[in-house]
């Protein structure tokens, strides 16, 4: 992907779903949808960021959002059949999600982890995923070209020292969209693959690493060509792959 450069119109026409959205890299990446000509559906918890990104797209003069206002940390099952049947009513299909949502936990020994945080990070970065891109699945088989993109971390492709259930949870996402990718490449217009964006400015980074000087990391919007490749139909037929910034 390495000088990607994505046509204005990329996008145009379709509707893709950002869970995390008011964060670092997932209000970017639906800033950079909309601008590309698609309809993002906006998911996360926090309304007022939320509403932030909405306000941006608009004043763009971008394709009106929607807004799912979801907090992946108390959700079950059902919610994410919700927002399944609200995308459904809404729009009648989706064309691809970025699963952009996750939850640092602590830097910790595994034999010291709470367990109470440990399910928290494995149910918003891992459950989640899975609930929500099982919920969607018959939206995105209307599409005629839908993917689906895992945000990873390189910690989730070789383990290191206490990064947790963070690195743990993120492991599991790779294999789960290798899955993904197996059972949908034969039968459907789907296809599902992974993304490590490297260092990127934001919360997250800030907490990982409270020492760095955060104007050395990149804003997310300047890895967005990547997140663009593999949402739009210049990658269709690439599926089950990691890629990384």
């Amino acid at each position: 992907m390495k000088d990607y450069q994505p046509r204005p119109d990329l996008l145009k026409d379709r509707v893709i779903l950002v869970t995390g959205a008011a964060g670092a890299i997932g209000s970017a990446a639906a800033k950079a949808f909309a601008a590309h000509g698609a309809t993002v559906a906006l998911l996360d918890n926090r309304q007022v960021k939320m509403e932030k990104v909405y306000d941006a797209i608009i004043a763009g003069g971008h394709p009106q959002p929607a807004i799912c206002p979801l907090d992946l940390e108390k959700a079950s099952p059902e919610h994410y059949v919700k927002v399944a049947e609200m995308l459904d009513k809404e729009f009648g299909r989706l064309d691809g999600i970025l699963h952009a949502a996750g939850l640092l936990g602590t830097l910790t020994p595994l034999d010291h982890y709470d367990l109470a945080q440990w399910s928290k990070v494995m149910h918003v970065n891992l459950n989640a995923a899975y609930l929500m891109t099982r919920a969607c699945l018959d939206l995105l088989r209307r599409s005629d070209d839908a993917s689906i993109v895992f945000n990873s971390t390189r910690e989730g492709r070789k383990g290191k020292a206490y990064w947790g259930a963070y690195g743990i949870s993120h492991a599991a996402i790779e294999n789960m969209m290798e899955i993904f990718a197996d059972e949908l490449e034969a039968c459907t217009n789907i296809r599902a693959n992974s993304i490590d964006p490297g260092p990127v400015r934001g919360r997250m980074r800030a907490l990982s690493f409270p020492g760095e000087d955060p104007n050395a990391v990149p804003e997310a919007d300047a890895i967005m060509a990547d997140y663009l490749y593999l949402m739009g139909p210049d990658s269709k037929g690439v599926t089950g792959q990691r890629f990384g910034v």
